[in-house]
Formats: structure tokens, C-alpha cells, sequence
């Protein structure tokens, strides 16, 4: 059974968590209680050994529109505190940005400034025909806040960044696919399957290895060749210890099927 919050739902399927952003009405757009209900929720999937993936969505045909403008409009606060507010964010977007599962964001219609840094700080981002992506900052006089800076560039490019960031223009399902923002297109009535889909073939391989090679590639760009390679002495050790390992290693020796084989799911799925 899921749990409803004041902005948002959380549920457990089997092994996948889904966080459903739930203000329709705003188009999800991300006020300070949708801030600390996400915030509270991550320490809770961290914990959880048994998940395996996490899924992000909006319902209503929505992901989220950005910010909260009237709700900022209404709180009168010193400059200073805004800068507060602002820095607090990366608390918790820091923690999902790295959280050590597969993160995959489903996408329908707008994913707009802030919504859009929600979307990028998956390591997936499926999304539906209708689904438009903005950094829309610009429009209205500011700078990208939670994470873009960091996570556009590292995925489109720097040019591709100063682009979107300075036009402050919308991007089409296939031109996100095009630039590498979108994985995979779906109609929107296929969508949260196609991200289950994906979420629960991760259900038989190894969490530890899955979100130590996250955590590693989290850092690769900017990290030297001698830091990274102490990263992968330490990961391969702790991997090379795990129950996980020793069974698919004897299940190879025995000549069985490995459980956690991508080949092999993309066939039992139909898929080319």
C-alpha cells in the first residue's frame, strides 16, 4: 500500500519504489512542503535493502512545471534567507542525485526549470510524446537553480547548455531524445509501464554493484584517473566479497543462466 502526503504519493511495488507528484492543479510545481516531503522520503528508500529501483512521475499529465511562483511570491523573506532556502535544496537534491539505486524519471508534459533538474538528476528519463523540457529560468530573470548548472552540461554538452540556458526555449520529446536527455519515447498511456518495465529488471542484479557504479560515474568528470582508480580498488573488493557475486560465479561454472542478464530481458520483452 502507498502512502499519501500532501504533494505526493509514495508507493512500493515489489522491489521499485514510485514517488507520484500530486498537485495537478499547479502542475506539480514544487512548493517548500513538496520540498521536505521529498526530503523526508529519500532517507526512508535509502534504508530500504529490499528496493532495487526507484521511479519518479507527476500525474495529470504533468511532471513539474518548476518552482512555486505565487507560493514564492506570497512569503515575504530578507535577501539573505533566500539564499539560505536556496543553498538547503541541495541537501536533499545532492542525496537523490546519488542516491545508489537506478533512478528512472517518467516523463509526461512539461518538465520545466526546476522540474527540469528534477528529471536530469535521474540516470533515466523516460518520456511520453507530449512530454516538453525548459530551462525556463531565463524568462523570468534568473539563473537555473537546483543542480542545473551541474547536471545539463554533463549531459548535453557545454554549448548545447549555454543554449538552452540562455534562450530559455522548450525541447520536444524527440529533440531531448536527440540531445541525450531522453532514453526511450512512449505514448503517454504506456508510459509508467514502460518505466516499470524497465525498474524491475534491475530486480536480479546486485544493488551494491549497481550504486557503486553509479557513485563511481557520478564522479568520473571530474575526478583524475588516480582518484578513480582508487574508487574501483575499493568498489571491486567490497563487490568481490558479496554473496552476489560468489552465487553468480558458481551459477557460471554450473552453466545455468546468469539472473541478471540485459540481453536476455530485452528478448523476453520483445524488444530488438
Amino acid at each position: 500500500m502507498g502512502k499519501q502526503q500532501e504533494t505526493l504519493r509514495y508507493d512500493v511495488y515489489g522491489q521499485t519504489a514510485v514517488i507520484t507528484f500530486a498537485r495537478p492543479d499547479v502542475r506539480h510545481a514544487l512548493d517548500i512542503l513538496m520540498r521536505e516531503e521529498i526530503a523526508a522520503l529519500l532517507p526512508r528508500i535509502r534504508a530500504d535493502r529490499n528496493l532495487r529501483a526507484l521511479i519518479i512521475t507527476g500525474d495529470g499529465g504533468a511532471f513539474c512545471a518548476g518552482g512555486d511562483l505565487k507560493a514564492l511570491c506570497e512569503e515575504e523573506r530578507p535577501v539573505e534567507l533566500n539564499r539560505e532556502r536556496i543553498a538547503m535544496l541541495h541537501t536533499w537534491f545532492t542525496e537523490l542525485s546519488n542516491l545508489e539505486l537506478p533512478v528512472i524519471a517518467a516523463v509526461d508534459g512539461p518538465a520545466y526549470g526546476a522540474g527540469l533538474n528534477l528529471a536530469l538528476a535521474a540516470d533515466f528519463i523516460l518520456a511520453s510524446d507530449r512530454a516538453r523540457f525548459c530551462a525556463v529560468f531565463g524568462r523570468i530573470g534568473l539563473v537555473p537553480d537546483l543542480g542545473g548548472f551541474f547536471l545539463l552540461p554533463r549531459i548535453v554538452g557545454l554549448a548545447r547548455a549555454k543554449e538552452l540556458i540562455m534562450t530559455a526555449r522548450s525541447v520536444g520529446a524527440e529533440e531531448a531524445r536527440d540531445l541525450g536527455m531522453v532514453l526511450e519515447i512512449h505514448a503517454p498511456e504506456a508510459l509508467m509501464d514502460a518505466a516499470m518495465t524497465l525498474a524491475r529488471r534491475f530486480d536480479h542484479g546486485s544493488r551494491l554493484a549497481t550504486g557503486m557504479s553509479k557513485a563511481i560515474l557520478n564522479q568520473s568528470l571530474h575526478s583524475d584517473q588516480r582518484a578513480l582508480a582508487d574508487m574501483e580498488a575499493m568498489a571491486q573488493t567490497l563487490c568481490l566479497a558479496s554473496d552476489y557475486h560468489k552465487t553468480a560465479v558458481q551459477r557460471f561454472l554450473d552453466k545455468k543462466p546468469l539472473e541478471f542478464d540485459w540481453d536476455r530481458m530485452t528478448k523476453e520483452n520483445g524488444k530488438a
